[in-house]
């Protein structure tokens, strides 16, 4: 099978150069400037459109096994497809947990059966995801997971950390930690800020993060763990994580477009502006935008996490956790951060797509012969509304609705097959 895209600025680290692009079977052949139409299967006209190494989402859910009435694996590889994504690993809160061999069993044959896209699982930390107790036997999964996180809340027991910490360091394998501090929360479910006071909701104090995070950096710089923080949302979490590099602490961490494009001020009261951690204030945003800037926070994940219809109507008080976030990442990111010139589109790139594969020890992320043919061409002088009536994912919650974007993938090819066309 032979695939040819013509006339491509392709993305090659530090800038954009013109293209053509021949990919035979699952890799890049041969990149050129004159590659003759002739012999190729199939025949793709770029003309002013950018073509990157598809998008990596190290933080997602796609809801089964267990809750397929949220998303399905068909349906979050198709918006992830739909979005310029060709791998995305998703987070062990389903049913069964992916805490044995055998739980995670369900899950793969899942995803080997209805994923359009490469799907690499995160097992659990601890047995039944309860963020404490026994540990999951680590070897046993190690090979058939991205990681392992008890995502959904964080690991309470420093001790329990510590040894799942030296396991993992001894595996090879990353710890990726939803850090909250549960005695901290209160019945939280907004940031404790002034909209918080100025409505009467419960707030979630920004120290429920942090200290978790302080905690794990200090534990993986005694372990040696290579650690990853999971969607950080506060400004003494990145100058935290910032000090543990400069230490030499192996510790990455992401964080989610949501956190770097809007604040508490932004709060409405629908269900659609709640998700944990929370929005956190102005000054909380900008640290975020700082640690971008500065290389403290490597990567954007989505946290994309749909819930139905009903769970999300409650208001910001009764409404389920969580919003999607696939198809909405790169236009609000490549709206608000690189048409503002705040980042540029390189970085951006490699924030989405190289970073994270450099983080997980993924295959890919250059446009190079010889590399993966995981490719996604984003037409950037595309604009539209934001409408989740349109989305591929089953979720609709989403706080960009009805912002005007630009920015719009039109075609991804995942393992040289072509997996979403909109050219």
């Amino acid at each position: 099978m032979t695939t040819l895209i013509k006339d491509a600025l392709v993305y090659s680290g530090d800038c954009f150069k013109q293209n053509d692009i021949l990919i035979v079977d699952s890799k890049i052949h041969t990149i050129g400037t004159s590659i003759s139409v002739d012999g190729a299967d199939s025949v793709f006209y770029a003309q002013g459109k950018y073509l990157v190494p598809g998008f990596v989402d190290v933080h997602v859910h796609l809801r089964e096994p267990g809750f397929s009435y949220k998303e399905t694996v068909k349906t979050g590889t198709a918006a992830a497809a739909k979005a310029g994504y060709t791998l995305v690993c998703p987070m062990p809160n389903v049913n069964p947990v992916p805490d044995s061999v055998e739980g995670l069993s369900v899950q793969l044959s899942i995803i080997q059966k209805d994923a359009c896209i490469k799907v690499v699982p995160f097992g659990s930390i601890t047995k039944g995801r309860l963020g404490r107790g026994e540990l999951v036997d680590f070897a046993a999964l190690k090979d058939s997971v991205a990681g392992f996180s008890d995502d959904g809340c964080g690991v309470q027991g420093e001790e329990d950390m510590r040894e799942a910490m030296r396991q993992c360091a001894a595996l090879g394998k990353i710890i990726s930690a939803h850090c909250e501090v549960n005695e901290l929360l209160h019945g939280g479910y907004i940031h404790d800020g002034d909209y918080c006071k100025a409505h009467g909701h419960k707030g979630i104090c920004s120290e429920s993060e942090w200290a978790q995070v302080a905690r794990d950096c200090r534990l993986a710089e005694e372990t040696g763990c290579q650690y990853h923080v999971c969607h950080i949302s506060t400004k003494e979490s990145v100058e935290i994580i910032r000090q543990a590099k400069a230490r030499g602490v192996r510790v990455t961490c992401e964080t989610g477009p949501h956190y770097l494009t809007l604040c508490d001020r932004d709060l409405q009261e629908d269900g659609r502006f709640k998700m944990n951690p929370p929005l956190r204030a102005e000054a909380d945003r900008q640290a975020l935008l700082e640690g971008v800037l500065d290389g403290t926070v490597d990567v954007i994940a989505t946290d994309h996490a749909p819930h139905s219809a009903e769970e999300k109507s409650k208001g910001l008080a009764g409404s389920a956790m969580g919003i999607v976030g696939l198809e909405t990442a790169f236009p609000v990111l490549y709206t608000k951060l690189v048409k503002t010139g705040v980042i540029s589109l390189e970085k951006l790139v490699y924030m989405m797509a190289v970073r994270p594969r450099e983080i997980f020890g993924f295959d890919g992320g250059t446009v190079a012969e010889g590399q993966p043919a995981d490719l996604a061409l984003l037409d950037l002088d595309a604009e539209y509304t934001v409408d989740p009536e349109t989305f591929a994912s089953m979720g609709r919650a989403t706080p960009f609705a009805g912002w005007r974007v630009c920015g719009k993938n039109v075609l991804t090819i995942c393992g040289g097959e072509v997996v979403y066309e909109a050219l």
